[in-house]
């Protein structure tokens, strides 16, 4: 099985597959860690500023990791917000029947309610080196991920009033 966890920055993505890995034994796959493979080798001259394109760049080898893992009747969880929208195009039945998508958005209420806490947790799992987030940006990029994810009607957990995220990888 691939899970697929991707969300706006600051979602939880990295921490949920840390849980799912530990209660599942699932391994897991920071696509940040591949993009930040690929630019300080020097294989590519985008920066990690270049969201957009470092999706085109990324997705098809992500893409095809994916296809070698449930050839192969592994398991792995997929973790970054370098999966695109259309991602399922990329998959015949035979895949999609083996993948589980999960988009994290954060409700404009939490976000207002809760950036103190957003940020404070922030480096639970990876230490940031540069964390600039903004209360604009990280509205702004939750938006982006709903109006996303309802637009190719992909699955997305919404957290609103608490965080709390409870996945069950067994259904």
């Amino acid at each position: 099985m691939i899970v697929l966890i991707t969300g706006a920055s600051h979602t939880g993505k990295t921490t949920l597959a840390q849980c799912l890995l530990e209660k599942y034994k699932y391994p897991y796959l920071s696509i940040d860690h591949l993009k930040m493979g690929m630019i300080r080798s020097s294989y590519t001259k985008l920066t990690p500023e270049d969201d957009d394109q470092l999706t085109d760049y990324l997705w098809p080898i992500v893409r095809e990791i994916i296809k070698i893992v449930i050839e192969n009747g592994q398991n792995l969880i997929i973790e970054g917000c370098y999966i695109p929208f259309d991602w399922q195009n990329d998959f015949n039945e035979k895949y999609l029947e083996r993948i589980k998508y999960y988009c994290l958005v954060m409700s404009e209420k939490y976000i207002e309610n809760n950036f103190a806490n957003i940020k404070k947790y922030a480096n639970k799992i990876e230490n940031r080196l540069d964390d600039e987030c903004s209360i604009e940006d990280v509205l702004k990029d939750n938006a982006d991920y709903l109006q996303g994810a309802k637009k190719y009607r992909l699955n997305y957990v919404l957290i609103n009033e608490q965080y709390k995220i409870d996945i069950d990888l067994d259904n």
